[in-house]
C-alpha cells in the first residue's frame, strides 16, 4: 500500500484549479501508457506590462493521487507567472510543493511539468509567435515518447 503525506491528501482533495477552460488558449495533453495516467492543461494567457502571463489555468487529470495532486500543485505554481517562468516549472518544484511522493510515484510530477510546456507550445503555436528552444526540446521529447509507446503497446 503506497502512503502519502498530508500535502498530497490536500492537493489531491482540495483541487482549486481543476476543471476545463473553454476557450482555452493553450491546451497540453500528456500520458504516460505505463501507468494509465492521463493530464489535461488548458492556459489562457494575458498581458502584465510587455509579458505574457497565464492569467487562468485548469486541469483534468485522470490517474492516481499522486498525478491529480503534482497537477493541482502545478497550477498554483504557474498561476500568474509569465510564460517564459512557468515552462521553468520542473518536477522538483512540485515534489517541493506537495511535500514529496513516494520514489514510485515520482514520474507523476513529470506529467505536470510536460502538460505544461505543452499547453504553452500550442499557445505559442496557435498564434505563430517564436517557439524558444526549451519548449521545442520537451515537445519533441513528450511526441518522441508517446509514438514509442504507441509502436510498443498498440503496433501504431
Amino acid at each position: 500500500m503506497i502512503s502519502y503525506n498530508k500535502k498530497v491528501i490536500e492537493y489531491f482533495t482540495k483541487q482549486k484549479y481543476v476543471g476545463e477552460i473553454k476557450d482555452a488558449d493553450g491546451i497540453g495533453k500528456v500520458g504516460n501508457i505505463m501507468c494509465g495516467d492521463i493530464m489535461y492543461v488548458y492556459i489562457k494567457v494575458g498581458k502584465k506590462g510587455k509579458d505574457e502571463i497565464i492569467k487562468d489555468i485548469k486541469f483534468k487529470t485522470f490517474g492516481c493521487v499522486a498525478a491529480i495532486a503534482s497537477s493541482s500543485a502545478l497550477a498554483e505554481i504557474a498561476i500568474g507567472k509569465k510564460l517564459r517562468d512557468a515552462v521553468k516549472i520542473n518536477r522538483n518544484d512540485i515534489l517541493k510543493k506537495i511535500g514529496g511522493l513516494p520514489p514510485i510515484k515520482t514520474h507523476c510530477s513529470v506529467l505536470g511539468e510536460e502538460a505544461l510546456a505543452e499547453a504553452v507550445y500550442d499557445y505559442l503555436k496557435k498564434n505563430k509567435k517564436k517557439i524558444p528552444v526549451e519548449i521545442l526540446e520537451k515537445h519533441k521529447r513528450v511526441m518522441k515518447e508517446e509514438k514509442d509507446y504507441k509502436k510498443k503497446f498498440c503496433n501504431k
